[in-house]
């Protein structure tokens, strides 16, 4: 059975023609990526992927969106278009399909990838079980966190709020970090430490700490020059955000009571490198009286290109094709 998947966020709206049956994806046709921008809304970016594929398009859909799913109105985060889930079927030309959050999308796609999707970061490198919760946090714009609940005959995926939780810090530095943000923010959740932006604020204290004067950043220029390495402050904050990910990540595994962890998100992949040298695995096993537990929870990266769009057909093929 041939569906529509489509992954929408702030900047671009991705397309793609999957096929799906017995509750799993089979295959993912080639992506399509169109600037949110360019477009009115999103009937008129699907109508411009029917173009672009050159034929009709199937009659079924799985839909990630980048914000909370519910309500008779959906007002995407970075993105004007506005969502009226009662008018999915007339505007798209659909019979069937399924609506949920980006970041629930990728819990589906944890749960349906192959093996071959994952890179081991830390704990045994082995797969995950049949059965039990796997925690899934990805650092973007904010803190995705979700679980993937799996019992002998199917999973369920839990989308959380975790990256809302309060932040830890476990040393001085960390507690610089906290002391810093609470100057703009009265409380200070994990969030504003482990994703994407969180790394100017990171950047700023350790200059502070070093008594620096530097100029101020945006987030994607620190990226860039922490992955290229060509700014040492850049990339001592690209390894503090590594071991508050690491702690992080293990916090949210004791609390789920996990049995395996995924990172997830571009931002994760971008990192994949510095995972292994950047004290990650030691952080994400502290945990005090359970440190040898947590050692024993297999960590991985998920390197599928298009989670978000394999994880919306998933979606639909675990509602619709069971």
């Amino acid at each position: 059975m041939e569906v529509v998947s489509a992954d929408i966020g702030g900047t671009h709206a991705r397309f793609a023609i999957a096929e799906v049956e017995n509750g799993r994806v089979v295959s993912l046709g080639e992506a399509v990526t169109l600037k949110t921008s360019e477009y009115a809304s999103l009937q008129t970016a699907w109508q411009a992927f029917g173009t672009q594929l050159g034929r009709p398009l199937p009659h079924m859909a799985g839909i990630a969106v980048a914000s909370p799913v519910g309500g008779e109105v959906i007002k995407l985060t970075n993105n004007p278009w506005i969502i009226r889930p009662a008018l999915i079927q007339d505007r798209l030309g659909v019979d069937t399909y399924s609506l949920i959050n980006d970041f629930g999308a990728v819990g589906h796609a944890v749960a349906q990838a192959p093996e071959s999707d994952f890179l081991h970061l830390c704990g045994p490198d082995e797969p995950f079980p049949d059965t039990g919760v796997i925690t899934v946090c990805g650092p973007g714009t904010g803190l995705g966190v979700a679980q993937v609940f799996s019992t002998a005959d199917r999973y369920y995926v839990l989308e959380t709020e975790g990256g809302h939780i309060d932040f830890a810090p476990l040393d001085r530095i960390e507690d610089a970090f906290v002391k810093h943000l609470r100057q703009k923010f009265t409380r200070v959740s994990t969030e504003r430490i482990v994703a994407g932006p969180a790394i100017v604020g990171i950047y700023g204290t350790l200059a502070e700490i070093e008594g620096r004067a530097v100029q101020r950043m945006d987030d994607k220029t620190i990226w860039q020059m922490a992955l290229e390495g060509s700014d040492s402050l850049a990339l001592a904050a690209l390894d503090r955000f590594c071991l508050s990910l690491g702690a992080v990540a293990g916090d949210l595994a004791l609390a789920h009571g996990a049995k395996g962890v995924v990172i997830a998100g571009g931002l994760g992949l971008r990192l994949k490198d510095h995972f292994g040298r950047s004290g990650f695995a030691e952080r994400f096993a502290a945990k005090g009286r359970f440190q040898q537990r947590m050692a024993a929870i297999p960590v991985k990266l998920i390197t599928h290109p298009q989670p978000g769009l394999f994880g919306a057909a998933a979606a639909f093929a675990q509602e619709h094709t069971r």
